[in-house]
């Protein structure tokens, strides 16, 4: 690449200039919707190449609410490894330069960088190991839309499970107002409290990930109602023919015969599969242990599963590098 880059921060959405792509987790309309989220600070980085974008990354810094770090340290996640608006240019020479000053920038605010959702485990490893990430192995789980469709790839107990809960009077519904979206946030952030490693984002995010850029249909909220009570949902984001699973739960103990859980997922999944979607993709597959219940619980929809990495970056040097001597 002979030309220079440019390297530009926004941090404040009225500087951020009209920009081309496709990839909802590096969107303009994501960086205002974390904006106006409480608890939440955006970092758009964007490469330029004379007056032309040529790459971006979006990150979001937030306070951690993991017993490690602990919930007074900031952490700054990344989803996937940005988006690349010219085929011309060296993809990884371009995320080198991102990635490093992106480190640079948020390790004066922040204790914690993490890359997650990786499109591909190998992208990047040379630019990972310069700036002193660590890698840890992470599992995906996806399911094709394209060749089946998702009735043919359930389990037989899966599929008793979804006829047995809307022959019992549970139903499943896009949500389309205010009431709803501020349920459904109250309802999953009940699911989430038992679950210490998980963040829960404020009800704001919701509203406003679905209100941001409606023509777009950037996300939906699928609800899971019995007897108009809210029992279950999900949210669903849409990038790139693809869907994305964020947050999904349910009142699976109080309404254990309904399967809210079940049907949280199976409606975003039978909307994606609709909508033309070619894969549909659970956010958090966790760890690769031998047992891990959440991974059973997805994969019974017929996905598959494979291996990824997460990269992780600490402000202490002497930390990522006994890290690093620990999982590599």
């Amino acid at each position: 690449m002979g030309t220079a880059i440019r390297l530009r921060t926004y941090r404040k959405g009225d500087t951020v200039p009209a920009l081309p792509g496709t990839n909802v987790f590096h969107s303009t309309e994501l960086f205002h919707v974390y904006e106006k989220t409480r608890g939440y600070d955006p970092v758009l980085i964007v490469a330029w190449i004379d007056e032309r974008p040529v790459a971006k990354l979006l990150a979001v810094i937030r306070q951690s609410k993991r017993i490690f770090p602990p919930s007074f340290i900031k952490r700054c996640e990344v989803y996937g490894e940005g988006e690349y608006l010219d085929d011309a240019e060296d993809k990884e020479i371009l995320f080198g330069e991102m990635l490093t000053y992106l480190t640079r920038e948020v390790l004066r605010k922040c204790f914690l960088i993490e890359f997650r959702n990786l499109e591909n485990a190998l992208f990047g490893y040379r630019m990972f190991r310069k700036n002193n990430y660590f890698p840890i192995s992470w599992m995906r789980v996806h399911n094709s839309l394209h060749s089946k469709s998702p009735q043919e790839r359930l389990s037989q107990s899966r599929k008793k499970q979804i006829n047995r809960a809307l022959k019992n009077g549970a139903y499943t519904e896009v949500a389309s107002n205010e009431q709803d979206i501020e349920a459904f946030s109250h309802m999953l952030k009940k699911a989430y409290s038992s679950q210490v490693r998980k963040h829960f984002p404020d009800v704001s995010f919701f509203r406003l990930l679905v209100g941001e850029s409606p023509d777009k249909e950037t996300a939906k909220i699928f609800l899971v109602k019995f007897k108009n009570k809210i029992i279950g949902g999900s949210i669903c984001l849409f990038s790139n023919n693809d869907a994305y699973l964020w947050f999904s739960g349910g009142m699976r103990k109080t309404y254990a015969l309904l399967y809210p859980g079940v049907l949280a997922v199976w409606a975003p999944m039978i909307y994606a599969y609709k909508k033309g979607c070619r894969h549909f993709e659970f956010m958090d597959a966790g760890l690769p242990f031998k047992k891990y219940g959440y991974r059973d619980f997805i994969l019974r929809f017929g996905g598959k599963q494979s291996s990824t990495r997460r990269w992780f970056r600490f402000r202490w040097e002497w930390l990522n590098v006994l890290l690093y001597r620990f999982y590599i």
